[in-house]
This record gives C-alpha cells, structure tokens and sequence, in this order.
C-alpha cells in the first residue's frame, strides 16, 4: 500500500486517476507467473539474486514490524538487499545496468553511516518533550533522516524514475534487464524495504514523543498509530515525488555528506541535552 499510495498521490498532484492503490501487487502477481527471459552472460547471480533480495526485504519488514530484534540489523540486511542487486546487475553486462550500480554504491557510501547515526539514536532513551526545543530539535531530525530515506529508496531529488532515461537512472536501470518472476521478486523486495523504512520513521515519532508516552496507551494502539503514520509518510512523498526534479549528480554527494555532519553534531546535541 505505500507504493501504490505513492503513485496515487503523484497522479492526483499532477491532476491523473492514477492506478489503484494495489497495482502494484496486480503487476507483481502477474509477473511471479511468467518465466523469465535470460541473457547470454547469466549466471549463478542471475539466479540466486532476485530470492536473496527477497528474503533479505521480507527479513527487513518483519523486524520493522514486529521487532524481533535490533532495529541496528536493518543496515546489514538492506546491504545484502544490494549487493544482490549489484550483482545482477553487473553480471548481465549491460552498459546501463553498470552505471545504475555505480550511482547504487555511491548512495550506499553516504547512505549508511547516516542509517547507523539515525538507528543509534531511535534506540537510545531519549524523549521529546512538548516544548519548543524538543520540537525544533526532532523537525530537524526527522528533516534528515527523510533526506537519508529518499536517498536510499532513490526518490527524487536523488533519482527519477520517471525520466525512462536509463543514463540518470539508478534503481531502475539495474532492472533493465530483470523479466518474469525475477521481476517481481526485485519488486517485492523494494515494497518491503519502502515499507519498512517508512514504518520505521512513524515509529520513531511514536516512541520518542511525550504524548505516547506520558499516557497509558496499550501497545496495539502505538502499532495502529504507528501504521497510519507509515502511511502518511507514503502520501508526502507522493506529494515530494510529483512536485520535485532530479537534482544534477555531483550535487548529491554533497548534499549527503552535509546531512551525515549534520546529523553528528545534531545527535551529540541530543545526547548532550
């Protein structure tokens, strides 16, 4: 559902119908039926990554979902998530694919120390109060850690799919070459990860505010709170996503490594106070 409210969002912003919220699981059904179609360099990887992908996504939303373990797992398992991908992608061979895994590794580069800062400080114990520093502190971080969300599912102003110029594209230029069911398992994958980290942004208001916890509220409530935040989140970046360009390339290493300092020296501030 947060996929397909993305695409629903951006159809009514940019004054479309749009697809049904669940197309993408009507698109997904009907590629996991058909055979796919491989290439004269597939291999080991042209196999064995799309159901790693998968399993390491559905790992991903069960521990963002249930919390069965550290949240500190999610880098890790977002990591093999893309080396799989990476994988495929090189060994198909294809030009395109090799440049959408290049711009994959430089967003993993700046991505993941910012993940850790982020994870570090929603397992720590700190709470924001309902003042006006609590508040203007947890905007900015959450200002920063929905850049870092937006880098890593590759949304503009990171990347645009939408172009359908394989040259700019990073995510799906490395699918170019992906049919049938591997498809749709590389599909699935990133529905788990865009679910996830969005559950794990709504969870992180909820666990973190004095209002959740200054009340004694049962823990089925956080989990519904917790899920109409996920999908509040998919609606702004619906909203992002139509209303926003992508940004030149050499812009957003830049951009990224300003948000990591930022979040350094904004987390040792929390910690501090």
């Amino acid at each position: 559902m947060c996929g397909g409210l993305i695409q629903k969002i951006r159809s009514y912003s940019q004054g479309r119908k749009g697809a049904p919220i669940l197309q993408i699981l009507y698109d997904t059904w009907r590629m996991i039926r058909k055979k796919p179609v491989d290439g004269p360099f597939s291999g080991f990887f042209t196999e064995a990554s799309p159901l790693i992908a998968f399993l390491a996504g559905l790992v991903v939303w069960s521990l963002a979902s249930f919390e069965w373990g550290s949240f500190l797992l999610i880098p890790f398992l977002i990591g093999v998530m893309r080396f799989a991908l990476l994988a495929y992608s090189v060994e198909n061979g294809t030009s395109f694919a090799g440049m959408g895994a290049a711009r994959e590794i430089i967003l993993y580069v700046f991505c993941e120390p910012i993940m850790i800062l982020v994870l570090v400080v929603f397992e720590s114990h700190l709470v924001f109060n309902a003042n006006f520093a609590s508040l203007a502190f947890g905007g900015l971080f959450l200002l920063g850690t929905s850049l870092v969300i937006l880098a890593e599912l590759a949304k503009p102003p990171f990347d645009d799919p939408r172009t359908h110029l394989e040259l700019t594209m990073v995510h799906e230029a490395m699918l170019l070459e992906a049919s049938g069911s591997r498809r749709a398992l590389f599909e699935l994958a990133q529905q788990f990860k865009t679910s996830s980290l969005f559950l794990f942004v709504a969870k992180m208001g909820v666990y973190h505010g004095e209002f959740f916890l200054s009340r004694s509220v049962s823990p089925f409530w956080l989990d519904v709170v917790a899920i109409l935040g996920a999908l509040f989140v998919s609606v702004c970046v619906g909203y992002i996503e139509a209303n926003s360009t992508r940004r030149k390339w050499l812009w957003i290493p830049e951009l990224l490594g300003l948000n990591f300092i930022f979040m350094l020296f904004l987390g040792i501030l929390l910690k501090l106070g």
